[in-house]
């Protein structure tokens, strides 16, 4: 049976150059069919503010609802290793609501460790969380919760002063405990350059291929969304929105031709009892 990974396995494969791989997932079946593709690590994100529950940003989202989410990402993949995003502003009021918001992801939503957005003005929040006994991962980069700050969804680093922020961000989270930073959108070549100045791994979205490791959205890997807009820094592996579309379209058009149920869909009287229905054994 497969084993979940710990923060010593993740710093390990960095020193080893072997690639980590993350994929951000929001529910039971996502979980479950990643877990069974051999991911290394899931990220129960926020975004899932944007892909699932229909809102333009983040910002929405509560800790009840990454709660919610993050307790059937764990059922789903019991055995892989689960971070869970902690949410706008639940890591920037003070230490004592940082430590209860990240206490609660740990404690109700299983998470085995939780990720911050922000760079040195939250390192004393990572510190807190890490002398407490919860892993943390930071991030910097694209930090969405951010995005009005930032002026909207802007690639990261490309003038000289900015690189220096990310760097002086990255080395901040890595003395204040972090076990790994995320970079998103950042430039290649920043990006490289963090992932050689850091003892922890790097995982980059948007960032390149000299990150320590790489992670998409389960929902662009696949497709799966009305409509799909494609991203320049996201590779799709199948259109199952397009292979989901078809299948209702014909459900739809079965039923108003009468054509289903048809007699194998349908009871009678003599028919044996099933071994299972709805998924279950039958009693």
């Amino acid at each position: 049976m497969k084993q979940a990974l710990t923060i010593t396995k993740l710093q390990r494969m960095k020193k080893e150059g072997e690639p980590i791989t993350m994929l951000t997932a929001y529910d039971y079946p996502s979980a479950k069919l990643a877990e069974e593709a051999g991911v290394d690590t899931i990220l129960v994100g926020d975004s899932l503010g944007n892909v699932v529950l229909g809102y333009n940003t983040t910002i929405p989202v509560t800790l009840d609802d990454m709660i919610f989410h993050a307790r059937s990402v764990a059922r789903g993949a019991a055995n892989t290793f689960r971070i869970v995003d902690m949410p706008f502003m639940t890591a920037r009021i003070s230490r004592e609501d940082t430590l209860r918001g990240a206490a609660r992801l740990m404690q109700e939503g299983h998470a085995h460790s939780v990720k911050i957005e922000g760079g040195e003005e939250v390192a004393e929040y990572v510190r807190a969380c890490v002398d407490a006994g919860i892993p943390v991962i930071g991030h910097i980069g694209l930090t969405p919760q951010s995005v009005h700050q930032l002026g909207g969804y802007k690639i990261q680093g490309k003038l000289e002063a900015e690189a220096a922020r990310l760097e002086s961000d990255a080395l901040a989270l890595q003395q204040a405990g972090a076990y790994g930073v995320v970079l998103e959108l950042v430039t290649g070549t920043i990006a490289t350059r963090i992932s050689r100045k850091l003892d922890i791994p790097t995982i980059g979205i948007g960032a390149g291929a000299g990150c320590d490791g790489q992670v998409l959205v389960y929902h662009d890997v696949i497709q799966y969304a009305s409509p799909y807009i494609p991203k320049k820094f996201v590779k799709t592996y199948a259109n199952v929105g397009g292979i989901i579309r078809e299948a209702l379209g014909s459900f739809v058009q079965e039923v108003k031709a009468g054509s289903f149920p048809s007699e194998e869909h349908t009871f009678g009287a003599a028919a044996q009892q099933p071994a299972a229905l709805y998924g279950g054994e039958s009693k």
